[in-house]
């Protein structure tokens, strides 16, 4: 925000600038230790689940956005599983490739995992004749 003051002694005009400063977040790792939430990072792996694929780069932002915002509203920590999570959630509606190959990094999917995954996308599918 910026602001015109005027000084009361001098009667000097000057602007000042207000922001708004972010409280800081942190990810609450699986082995119980904490690291700053990094969007750069977070978004970089929604990029490489996405490559190739025809996702817009404003659904990654504001995916980007909604899981950094569930990051403030949980009080400033949110857990790797939670921001695993919502990205998952996030890419099935953006890209259902997109998610399966997100799901495979982050998941640690097998064969038969990702089967289920596949028929439980397409319900409608014949099942493999292997």
């Amino acid at each position: 925000m910026r602001r015109r003051r005027q000084c009361s002694s001098c009667e000097h005009r000057f602007t000042t600038y207000e922001r708004y400063e972010l409280q800081s977040l942190f990810v609450r790792k699986r082995d119980g230790s904490r690291q700053p939430f990094d969007r750069v990072k977070l978004r970089g792996g929604l990029e490489r689940a996405s490559h190739k694929r025809p996702v817009p780069i404003e659904a990654i932002d504001d995916l980007v956005n909604r899981i950094e915002t569930a990051a403030v509203r949980s009080g400033g920590e949110i857990t790797a599983a939670r921001v695993g999570e919502l990205c998952l959630n996030g890419l099935r509606q953006i890209d259902q490739v997109a998610y399966l190959q997100f799901a495979t990094v982050y998941g640690q999917l097998d064969v038969e995992d990702m089967q289920a995954e596949l028929r439980r996308l397409n319900p409608n599918a014949a099942p493999s004749q292997n």
